[in-house]
């Protein structure tokens, strides 16, 4: 072998070794900048699902975070009392405390945060919001067989002032009736399908779970609230406020898991299915189906639902919650981010 061919063969090998050595580590950092974060269902419903999905389908790990997320135990324990059995491996005990993230209620947070003294430092924000308009079902005993029916009856919701979704659409039902919540209907704590086959309450609220469950043993709706157009401030990504100031990135790459995962969800009917079937234990098609429906109004751009945070101060006025403007409870900076950098919509081109 010539001079000049040997240092091309050296040549060649030195540089095939720079660049073994320079790939190993990089996959190696790739492996470090996954960013832990744990994320806690407060409920059983399909704006958890967004969030299975994003799980299932390795979105969350594609935007750079290493997720642990579970179903609370009490939020099983409510599923099973409407007949839906949560598969254990994805139950875990757990409260706000738990982890940084909870996907739950804007209003729940909301009203425990005027009536609960413990609360208060947490300042808990609404950074997304999956619910913006009531959509849920009243499910009914044999004997009534529209809303006007129920005035003197018991509406399994939450009793008064407790701090549940439920109990948000039940004074909004007062109002659009003209009942006083005290004296026109009784706001029953127990809203779970127990309660209504063993009659101690009339009627129920029902989210999309309750209400499959509540069809499936042969009640029936006596009020679908979609046309209302009520302004909620329903399920969604909830945080305190001072970790969402020293987390950033885990909040921005959170928050862009999430629009992913609501675009795969409405173009892929299965995707939701597979999640469904695989962390709520539901496999019947036609509940699958209502349970699926229960997304039509989701908003591709999830921002805070600012008009159902004033909806809440209005239905839970108080002098506590006038200490706070709407702004207290929201920060949209990061769908905003999202959403003016043109990401969100080409999810859907």
């Amino acid at each position: 072998m010539g001079t000049q061919s040997f240092r091309i063969t050296v040549l060649f090998l030195v540089l095939c070794l720079l660049m073994i050595s320079t790939a190993r580590p990089a996959v190696s950092q790739q492996t470090q900048q996954l960013l832990p974060l744990q994320v806690l269902l407060w409920d059983v419903d399909i704006t958890k699902i967004v969030c299975v999905i994003a799980q299932e389908e390795g979105i969350y790990e594609k935007n750079g975070l290493a997720v642990e997320q579970w179903i609370t135990t009490a939020a099983a324990e409510g599923a099973k009392r409407r007949h839906v059995m949560v598969p254990p491996e994805h139950v875990r005990d757990g409260d706000w405390d738990t982890a940084p993230i909870v996907i739950s209620g804007g209003t729940y947070m909301m009203v425990h945060h005027i009536s609960n003294a413990n609360w208060i430092k947490a300042e808990r924000i609404v950074l997304a919001s999956l619910d913006h308009v009531v959509h849920w079902h009243i499910m009914a005993r044999p004997g009534i067989q529209k809303l006007e029916d129920l005035k003197g009856k018991r509406l399994g919701s939450g009793p008064y002032r407790s701090a549940g979704m439920t109990h948000f659409i039940a004074l909004a039902i007062a109002e659009r009736m003209g009942w006083d919540p005290l004296r026109d209907i009784s706001l029953m704590g127990g809203w779970g399908l127990d309660e209504l086959i063993n009659g101690s309450v009339d009627a129920i609220v029902a989210s999309e779970v309750p209400q499959v469950t509540a069809m499936a043993a042969g009640f029936h709706s006596v009020g679908d609230l979609r046309s209302w157009r009520v302004p909620i401030a329903g399920s969604g990504v909830i945080a305190r406020r001072a970790w969402v100031k020293e987390n950033p990135e885990t909040v921005r790459r959170f928050i862009k898991s999430l629009v992913e995962a609501i675009a795969m969800m409405k173009k892929d009917r299965s995707v939701a299915n597979r999640a469904i079937a695989k962390w709520f234990g539901i496999t019947d098609p036609e509940q699958q189906r209502v349970l699926y429906d229960g997304n039509r109004e989701m908003p591709d751009k999830p921002y805070p639902a600012v008009e159902g945070i004033k909806k809440t101060m209005q239905l839970y006025d108080s002098n506590e919650m006038r200490r706070y403007k709407p702004e207290d409870f929201y920060d949209d900076s990061f769908v905003r981010e999202l959403d003016e950098s043109g990401f969100i919509d080409s999810l859907y081109r």
